[in-house]
């Protein structure tokens, strides 16, 4: 059992420090909003994809597997979802000092939402449900340690995410500049939903 921890909070390690639309999504609150402002979608985030991978360990990847249709429907929504938020991100301009002062980031609910929407956090889940059930004797035992594992592992990467995002804010001075940076962020994002697909 330890050499199979040790395994799960390297694949949590990887697979939520990669690039993908919460990633980048916290990126982009970092640089508009700072990391203060951010944490409670950074915190949504985490707590929805710990909920996911407990869901999945505790049998949900089965129920998935039975039905397939009904993971690529989930994993369409999802899609949709994520490509609308790219689109918000890469169309919009410089923060308003004093529109954004009054505007709240999204909270804790939105990053709920969004990781049980992503594609991504759904093939991690389910991916990693099905390797790692051998961690306990007892499924209940097994959603717990994931759900630990990975929802640690996501709000430590997310932070750095957001920090970097928060860093890349700090350095744009001119519409052109966060235009620019608006409509790379949004292309990532877009450009990771896309190659879930392929």
């Amino acid at each position: 059992m330890p050499d199979l921890l040790i395994s799960a909070i390297l694949v949590a390690a990887a697979m939520t420090v990669t690039p993908g639309p919460a990633t980048v999504l916290i990126a982009a609150m970092g640089a508009r909003f700072g990391f203060q402002r951010s944490l409670p979608l950074l915190a949504g985030v985490a707590a929805g994809l710990a909920a996911l991978m407990a869901a999945a360990a505790a049998g949900l990847s089965t129920v998935l597997q039975a039905v397939p249709a009904l993971h690529v429907l989930m994993n369409g929504v999802g899609s949709a979802y994520l490509l609308w938020l790219a689109w918000k991100i890469g169309r919009s301009g410089p923060p308003d000092a004093a529109a954004d002062g009054a505007m709240r980031p999204a909270g804790f609910v939105p990053g709920l939402v969004l990781l049980w929407l992503n594609p991504k956090a759904w093939t991690m889940a389910l991916g990693a449900g099905a390797a790692f059930a051998g961690l306990a004797a007892d499924p209940l035992t097994v959603a717990l340690l994931l759900a630990a594992v990975f929802g640690t592992a996501a709000a430590l990467a997310l932070s750095l995410w957001c920090v970097g995002g928060a860093a890349l804010g700090r350095r744009l001075r001119t519409a052109r500049q966060w235009q620019a940076a608006n409509g790379a962020l949004g292309l990532l994002t877009a450009a990771s939903v896309v190659l879930l697909w392929l």
